[in-house]
């Protein structure tokens, strides 16, 4: 029977640079203390918004060497640096020698809005400059081209634009993918970079919502050592006025886990009551170990997201649980899930 495995995990977080900083943190469960952001406008006060940034480090100088990698903005930074710790020299070998045919998925939530802005700010600074050929967003494919470039990678790529949640149907794609036969394995990375529009916009919501920045990378193939992708459920669609509890039950329900109490649940919670109040509601019994990475990493958007996956994978690995059920509830889009196993 064929089994879909993940076996290379990689993150970015405000933790540091990889997944053992990031579990450091999360077994410590304490929060980051968010640097700032700040916005100048001219001759009236500054905005100034608490954000959590990637600490610089060896680590972003431990990044491969590559002309394509000169000029990039954070985002594509911290997806090569999730993506290698995720893949490892030996698969990156094998792919820089055509030995693996490596597909590459990047779902996207922001993407690389420091590009955007900078191509939106020289038109409005001098609007003689705007042309038909402009199209800024165009950028989000950034990540993904610079990772098959980076690895010489000529299989399948592919950007997915959408809420939160978008990372689940990455996974379906991967699988499909595989189950084609059009790669030996298929890289997913999730990355985000911070931007003073989307990190103001979390104030207006909540002033305990810190947008963060980071990535997430899965490495996904057939018959691996890593844990089993026992299934994604066709995601439930957040319809406007829809109640947000109902799609969650709706998915849980779809996943077929039960809480026997083995069953790790790394759920979407930020730590804010009327965020959480959905999830609160459909999983607050939950019997089984149990871990939010937005209360402690900051909302890092579709990044938040892979980094739940990885430390599902982690988890597993470390014999913390024999299952897991990984669970989002987007913003606008879709309420999703999957299910790991050992």
């Amino acid at each position: 029977m064929t089994r879909i495995t993940i076996t290379g995990t990689g993150a970015v977080t405000p933790a540091g640079w990889g997944v053992a900083e990031m579990m450091k943190a999360l077994d410590e469960g304490v929060r980051i203390v968010p640097g700032e952001l700040v916005r100048e406008r001219g001759e009236a006060e500054a905005m100034v918004t608490p954000v959590l940034r990637v600490p610089p480090g060896a680590a972003t100088a431990a990044l491969p060497k590559s002309p394509r990698l000169r000029r990039v903005s954070p985002v594509s930074k911290f997806a090569v640096g999730a993506a290698v710790e995720a893949l490892g020299p030996e698969r990156m070998a094998k792919v820089a020698a055509g030995e693996l045919r490596l597909g590459i998925v990047c779902p996207l939530m922001n993407g690389c809005v420091n590009y955007s802005n900078r191509f939106f700010g020289e038109v409005l600074a001098d609007p003689s400059v705007a042309s038909p050929i402009l199209f800024p967003e165009t950028v989000f494919n950034a990540p993904a081209s610079h990772l098959s470039a980076l690895f010489g990678s000529t299989a399948p790529n592919d950007t997915l634009l959408g809420d939160t949640a978008e990372i689940y149907t990455a996974l379906e794609i991967a699988t499909e993918w595989l189950l084609r036969g059009d790669c030996d394995g298929v890289l997913v990375v999730a990355p985000e970079e911070l931007d003073w529009l989307s990190a103001e916009a979390l104030q207006l919501y909540s002033s305990g919502a810190v947008a963060a920045e980071g990535a997430a990378a899965l490495y996904l193939e057939i018959d691996g050592a890593g844990p089993e992708l026992v299934c994604v459920p066709d995601p439930v669609a957040l319809v406007p006025g829809c109640d947000r509890g109902a799609a969650l039950r709706e998915i849980f329900a779809a996943s077929g886990v039960l809480d026997d109490g083995a069953t790790l649940l790394a759920d979407s919670r930020s730590g804010i009551a009327r965020f959480d109040r959905a999830e609160d509601g459909v999983f607050g019994g939950w019997s089984g170990p149990r871990v939010s990475v937005r209360k402690v990493l900051g909302e890092s958007f579709t990044a938040s997201s892979g980094l739940q996956l990885v430390v599902a994978v982690q988890a597993i690995l470390r014999g913390d649980a024999e299952r897991a059920l990984v669970a989002t509830l987007g913003g606008n889009e879709q309420a999703a899930a999957c299910v790991m196993r050992r």
